[in-house]
């Protein structure tokens, strides 16, 4: 099944965006803050959503594992 008819799929993928771009923002700050505009300003998005957010991204991720390691 495809992560965008399944909604905790798509949750994770979301999840894993964001901690993707803003990992990658702290390793590289300039690949990422050159596009911030366009198709490419998603990732800059994520990376500002991670930095910002971080206490609550951590719970989600931390509550998705518990949710993945329940379920299997």
């Amino acid at each position: 099944m495809s992560a965008l008819f399944n909604f905790q799929s798509l949750l994770l993928v979301l999840l894993l965006l964001i901690c993707t771009c803003t990992y990658i923002r702290g390793t590289a700050p300039g690949l990422v803050d050159r596009n911030r505009e366009g198709f490419l300003g998603l990732f800059f998005k994520c990376a500002r959503i991670g930095e910002r957010l971080s206490p609550y991204v951590s719970l989600a991720c931390i509550a998705m594992a518990v949710t993945i390691m329940i379920g299997s």
